[in-house]
């Protein structure tokens, strides 16, 4: 790498906005370090020359300067000089080319080589820092003016109460996908092509939720085995698209390519949330790589180990922490945020380990700065805000102690209903709060069931094929002895271990997939579908493909479970038609005046009764019917209307062997419309599918929707 210092004239510029920003005729760079000595600023030609240009201002710990004629496609990094003692927390080492935090798109790979770690690697990471440069084997930052066309870009704005999460990585979606184009295919490009599109629509998701797209590199433990970290949670620049995920390369075309890709999810009436990362970086612990924030300013940006400043305090178990107690890193999490809102039009966010932004000190704390400054924030707090409620810290579990304008990924749910359809005996007292949106957990501060997000599966643990196929995690591909990934996983293979050809077990494993899958669309709250789940996608029983990137993670379109697909969609529709399965107010058990004596929910027990305070605590009870009644839907319409809508019965079976049930009549039903069973591959049942009150045999491990019939509107046989 040829480099030069170039005594040119720098005019002294601006120290806001951070990050490069060009004018029309210069551009203003600025860079935010409180404990440095120097700054270079690098700019890069296209042949790889680099010209080295000092900033002289400093404003509030701001190092600043603007370069005339310097414009869109500029490539370029930073050199900030200080002292070199690890021991105070003090990793300053010129040597080492640092990515602009505030970079809008980056260009180039990471390549492993010993000059990406600031000590010298054939020492202990508190020795001399290590001279060589750095500069060949990083990214570095490109100046970007994109005057994207948003006319007619129309946000959404799906209500939280009728959103249908879908959770699916960029590049995995489409890279096997037969009507995508080659060129585009694991691209954003991709995910916005029709074929991808229509699919979602057909499928009735109402949001996608994005695996990390905010620019991430590989550690380098993945590197020296030849793999590469694929799920994207080791981000290196907050404000920056992945620029593999692009089609049209890196040298900013990546930001319009992403803004095309929002503006036709956002045409097909379908909201796009991102899963961001701003509670570790792709630094790592003291071993790591010296990339960006850690040379720039270390004790700074990170949270240090009180007791030895070498060390980090690690919260998520990937080595460092960042510091968001301090204002200048909770201000650039809320720039990064604001500005993929504003300037990029997502819609909402999903905070991977959103517990270590919540720690103030040691404790997780309910009224910690991040949640002030987010809720208080005229942008980002109208957008959705979901948290993954816990970090690998002590007391980091905090599902329901987030606090209102928050929903969060219930664990909870997952945990239960998995139990219960895998043979626990878990009787069905917490099922019961599971599928009616959580109260015990939400209740209480004022949230409403929409405040859970559901979901059974996600990108981290089996997929749903893999968690009825097999008991054991078979993660040796990963490369750590199988040591990684989740080993209590509360599910059951149906007898045989892995693939087989014994139809009864694939067709037990067929229904409880869909029982799993109508589980999750018939409870209160706000459903999400892992992508791939609905087609019968398979990873071979890895449960942590996070360093998978081939045809293991990717969705296999040629090998489509079309009835599962016919089901997914059929049940999906019967929840949007039907508002009483998807309440914004939590239910009361109350009765509902005028009707007989009926409530709002009630639970019945297989012999008919409704369940007495043995049958809550009876762990060994499998059988449970949960009465919705659509008169005592308990929130009006955008007129202040009541809204009323059909009465169901939702009959589950989760036990081995069939079992002979009562369905209630007068005053709760006069007859049964059976509109969806989890014993057909489609969910429809044979025609005629009228019965009326009175015993009935259930089938084992089965789910049933009824909807009720009254007279004299509707006809009982």
């Amino acid at each position: 790498m040829r480099t030069t210092s170039e005594d040119v004239e720098v005019w002294p510029g601006s120290p806001a906005p951070l990050g490069a920003h060009w004018d029309g005729t210069g551009t203003n760079f600025a860079l935010w370090s409180a404990g440095a000595t120097a700054v270079d600023l690098c700019l890069f030609d296209d042949g790889g020359f680099e010209h080295r240009h000092r900033l002289q201002e400093t404003t509030h710990q701001v190092w600043h300067g603007r370069l005339p004629g310097i414009g869109p496609g500029q490539r370029y990094g930073y050199r900030v000089h200080g002292p070199w003692d690890p021991g105070a927390g003090h990793r300053w080492n010129p040597e080492k080319l640092l990515l602009d935090p505030y970079a809008r798109a980056v260009d180039g790979d990471l390549s492993l080589h010993p000059a990406l770690f600031a000590y010298r690697a054939d020492g202990p990471d508190t020795g001399p820092a290590d001279p060589r440069d750095s500069a060949p084997y990083v990214p570095r930052g490109v100046v970007v003016h994109d005057s994207f066309p948003w006319d007619g870009d129309r946000r959404p704005a799906t209500s939280w109460s009728d959103t249908v999460v879908y959770e699916v990585h960029v590049k995995g979606a489409t890279m096997r996908h037969p009507g995508v184009p080659p060129a585009l295919r694991g691209t954003y490009a991709g995910l916005a092509h029709p074929a991808f599109v229509e699919h979602l629509v057909s499928l009735g998701v109402t949001a996608v939720e994005l695996l990390p797209v905010h620019h991430f590199v590989s550690e380098p433990h993945l590197l020296r085995r030849g793999l590469t970290n694929y799920w994207g949670y080791n981000t290196l620049g907050y404000f920056a698209p992945h620029a593999a995920y692009s089609s049209a390369g890196s040298g900013g075309a990546q930001v319009t390519e992403f803004k095309a890709m929002v503006k036709a999810l956002h045409a097909a009436g379908i909201e796009v949330v991102l899963d961001v990362v701003y509670n570790h970086t792709a630094e790592g612990d003291h071993t790591g790589p010296s990339l960006s924030l850690k040379g720039i300013d270390n004790p700074g940006y990170y949270r240090l180990n009180g007791e030895n400043r070498a060390r980090y305090t690690d919260y998520t178990g990937c080595g460092n922490t960042l510091d968001v107690r301090r204002p200048q890193v909770l201000a650039m999490l809320m720039d990064s945020l604001r500005y993929w809102v504003t300037e990029m039009h997502v819609d909402g966010f999903r905070f991977d380990l959103a517990a270590a932004l919540a720690r103030s000190f040691h404790d997780v704390d309910r009224l910690s700065a991040f949640f002030d400054v987010v809720h208080q924030d005229p942008v980002v707090s109208q957008v959705k805000l979901i948290a993954e409620p816990w970090d690998v810290g002590e007391g980091g579990y905090q599902v329901g102690n987030f606090p209102p304008l928050w929903t969060e990924w219930n664990g909870r749910y997952r945990d239960t209903v998995r139990d219960v359809w895998a043979g626990s005996h878990v009787g069905v007292r917490d099922l019961a709060y599971r599928l009616t949106g959580s109260s015990d957990l939400y209740r209480s501060d004022g949230r409403r069931p929409f405040a859970s997000v559901n979901f059974v599966t996600a990108h981290d643990g089996f997929t749903l094929t893999d968690l009825v196929t097999y008991e054991r995690k078979r993660n040796e591909a990963n490369g750590e002895d199988n040591r990684d990934g989740e080993s209590h996983n509360r599910n059951w293979n149906c007898g045989v271990e892995g693939p087989t050809d014994d139809p009864e077990v694939q067709a037990l494993r067929g229904r409880q997939v869909r029982n799993l899958l109508t589980t999750l669309l018939l409870s209160t709250g706000v459903p999400m579908l892992t992508a791939g789940d609905e087609l019968g996608r398979t990873q071979g029983g890895n449960n942590n493909a996070y360093c998978q990137d081939n045809e293991v993670s990717w969705i296999d379109w040629d090998a489509v479970d079309g009835d599962l697909l016919a089901f997914v969609r059929r049940l999906v529709r019967l929840r949007h038609d039907a508002p009483v399965l998807r309440q914004e107010a939590f239910f009361e058990g109350h009765e509902i005046p005028g009707t007989g004596g009926t409530r709002d929910l009630a639970w019945f027990a297989p012999g008919g009764g409704q369940l007495t305070t043995a049958d809550w605590f009876d762990t060994g009870l499998q059988t449970v019917g949960m009465y919705l009644d659509g008169r005592g839907i308990r929130h009006r319409d955008e007129r202040g209307r009541p809204v009323v809508d059909d009465s169901y019965l939702v009959q589950l079976h989760a036990g081995p062997e069939p079992v002979t049930v009562q369905l209630p009549g007068a005053p709760w039903s006069d007859g049964y419309e059976l509109v969806l069973s989890t014993e057909y591959p489609t969910g429809a049942p044979p025609r005629p599918a009228v019965v009326a009150p009175g015993p009935i045999e259930v089938p084992p491990r089965t789910v049933w929707l009824l909807r009720v019939l009254r007279r004299p509107h509707d006809q009982v046989s």
